[in-house]
């Protein structure tokens, strides 16, 4: 489907869509899509599991807990994960900056402790830098290093993040699709049986094709962005999501703390 399709069509197959920032952004101002087909998730994928994974995002960002930070949060789209951090963030007297697009931006409520900012990361940093008036205390970007990996330099974005971090500053790039790790899983006696009950087929899964060319985060990717953390003098985790998300056998959360 064209781009210029996105924003009007009421029947869109998302497995066929270009999943970039244009992309994305016509997807946002399509009024036919639910909130979560406009971020590129099926409705099953998201609509029961949201407070789960804000849970998990909470715990793995232990500072989203406490009192008077400043957070950043890359890409953060239009559903009901940012509604659920902006309502955090002000229960905490946190200072809250959200980086996507502004057609995501403009569906997504204003608040005195909100700061929006509009435009592709990182090529926007320095109004990032400006909205937070200093470093920042923890950077959130989930289910889009993927996005990222395609359009920029991911090791690029790692130096980035990092630099705006205060001394045990947090980041969290969370829900990773790895392609190693589907190719395991998808291997292995559980996850051909995963895949023939999700089918009701009794063929075997595709395994993904990693190369050149791909466009796919695996271990070497994972792997490289936490030695480039570690170059930086940070600590970095390569951690699994609970179990109970519906996407957990075949994605990854890569945790950076700053000493």
């Amino acid at each position: 489907m064209k781009k210029e399709d996105l924003a009007t069509s009421k029947n869109i197959n998302l497995a066929a869509v270009e999943l970039d920032y244009e992309g994305f952004r016509k997807l946002a101002s399509n009024p036919h899509l639910t909130v979560h087909e406009r971020i590129g998730f099926p409705a099953a994928y998201r609509e029961k599991f949201e407070q789960a994974i804000f849970e998990d995002i909470c715990r793995k960002l232990p500072c989203l807990r406490e009192t008077n930070k400043v957070i950043v949060d890359i890409g953060p789209g239009c559903a009901n994960l940012p509604r659920m951090l902006i309502d955090l963030c002000a229960r905490n007297g946190h200072v809250l900056i959200l980086v996507d697009s502004q057609e995501m931006l403009d569906q997504l409520p204003d608040a005195p402790h909100v700061r929006k900012v509009n435009g592709f990361f990182p090529g926007n940093v320095e109004a990032v830098r400006t909205a937070a008036g200093g470093p920042v205390h923890a950077v959130l970007s989930y289910s889009v290093l993927q996005y990222l990996f395609v359009e920029a330099n991911p090791f690029r974005v790692m130096d980035i993040v990092i630099d705006m971090l205060v001394e045990g500053g947090e980041v969290m790039f969370g829900d990773i699709p790895n392609a190693s790790k589907r190719k395991r899983f998808f291997l292995s006696e559980g996850g051909i049986q995963f895949h023939r009950n999700f089918t009701g087929s009794d063929d075997l899964p595709t395994l993904p094709s990693i190369g050149s060319g791909q466009n796919m985060i695996d271990d070497s990717v994972l792997l490289g962005l936490m030695t480039r953390a570690h170059s930086h003098g940070c600590d970095a985790y390569l951690v699994p999501q609970p179990s109970t998300l519906p996407m957990a056998n075949r994605r990854d959360d890569l945790l950076v703390r700053k000493p």
